[in-house]
């Protein structure tokens, strides 16, 4: 609908609100008919508190023709339920796959699956419920949990899929949960490449299982015995390795272990070992490592995804959900307006000039035009005549 057609080329800050508004309006359970307070100028609060880092409070009080922000919060609560997170989560998987580039569902892919975490700081035991433990970060370590399947094709690096993570979940049934959305989506899977957030002997074993093609990268830990032990000489190899834990037994699977140079800061470069399990694939190392390397192409997404993530202190886990999938369907619609808009001709294919539109300018324009409808608070009134003046 927002395509550029031979006519019209141009896009403008009130565009990319439109189709911003079009497809939340679309897929977000929200319905709200209030004298002053509509669907629309709810959701343009979120999209201002998305596109500037804010919280709801805050944009409330810069935005002069908008209702009180305890208004808005009424509405989102009563609409946004903890007991309906599942459905909030087959919504935004919609939104995120809206008028994705064609090329995206005919080309055999690698995809990425991921684990990203909000940190969370609070003690309310019904925020703690949903809220995952993790390894100390950020001065915290629970953290609200989204599971993600990301796949780079042609330029065009797209979530896919998203399933919003409690500590009840089990990492393998997130892992069918994915590949389902996958298969519902009809996405050609060339092979799976899973960070170390996934590694496990369960995991292991179910991967194994599965027949699917799976890159797993793997912690080197402590400093003797394990894959430390195994950590030597000056090339790379391939190995097996058996994995021990006192809970879930043994398990003995193919590791490939790649020697690496690390460009570090203030010329602190070093040679490091990456180790990764394999399964069903016959790689050398060397194709391994440029294989994970694209891998890394998440977590630059996942740095964009903060640049578009609102703030709250909200009780309402689903809200704070709502939050994390809102910044994933702006990305999404970022690159797809990007792939529209900025392409450049040359002979043979075509490229994206990634300079022409960037995230922050997207950001800008949503923020602009907002502030073009609802107008912004630029002074204020003394009550009475300050003393001592």
């Amino acid at each position: 609908m927002f395509a550029p057609t031979s006519a019209h080329l141009e896009l403008t800050d009130r565009a990319v609100r439109e189709a911003t508004l079009d497809r939340l309006t679309k897929h977000l359970p929200l319905q709200v008919e209030g004298w002053a307070c509509t669907t629309e100028v709810v959701l343009d609060v979120l999209v201002k508190a998305a596109a500037t880092g804010k919280t709801i409070e805050a944009v409330c009080k810069e935005l002069d023709n908008v209702p009180d922000s305890n208004t808005i919060r009424e509405y989102l609560n009563q609409q946004i339920r903890i007991a309906e997170l599942r459905k909030l989560e087959r919504r935004v998987n919609r939104a995120l796959t809206q008028d994705l580039p064609a090329h995206v569902w005919k080309t055999a892919c690698d995809v990425v699956f991921d684990l990203t975490d909000d940190p969370f700081y609070g003690k309310d035991p019904e925020l703690l419920a949903c809220a995952c433990r993790g390894e100390a970060r950020d001065g915290t370590t629970y953290f609200f949990r989204v599971a993600t399947a990301y796949v780079i094709v042609k330029h065009v690096r797209v979530t896919l899929a998203v399933v919003f993570v409690t500590p009840e979940d089990d990492l393998r049934d997130i892992v069918v949960a994915l590949r389902r959305r996958l298969n519902s989506l009809r996405v050609k899977v060339r092979r799976l490449l899973l960070d170390k957030g996934f590694h496990s002997i369960p995991m292991m074993r179910f991967l194994k299982s599965t027949g699917w093609c799976v890159i797993l990268a793997c912690p080197i830990k402590g400093k003797q015995g394990g894959l430390r032990a195994k950590c030597q000489g000056e090339k790379s190899y391939v190995t097996e390795h058996t994995f021990a834990s006192r809970e879930h037994g043994t398990f003995t699977a193919p590791v490939i272990l790649c020697r690496t140079f690390l460009k570090g800061k203030r010329q602190r470069h070093r040679w490091i070992w990456l180790a990764f399990v394999v399964f069903n694939e016959t790689l050398t190392p060397r194709q391994v490592r440029r294989l994970y390397r694209r891998r890394f192409g998440v977590e630059s997404s996942y740095r964009c995804r903060r640049k578009a993530r609102a703030r709250t202190a909200s009780r309402n886990a689903a809200l704070r959900f709502l939050l994390m999938g809102l910044s994933f369907i702006l990305l999404n619609l970022w690159l797809q307006l990007r792939w529209w808009y900025a392409q450049m001709p040359r002979r043979g294919s075509r490229y994206v000039d990634a300079a022409r539109f960037e995230l922050q300018r997207m950001l800008s324009f949503l923020n602009h035009a907002i502030e073009a409808v609802y107008g912004v608070v630029r002074s204020i009134t003394a009550d009475v005549r300050p003393l001592q003046v």
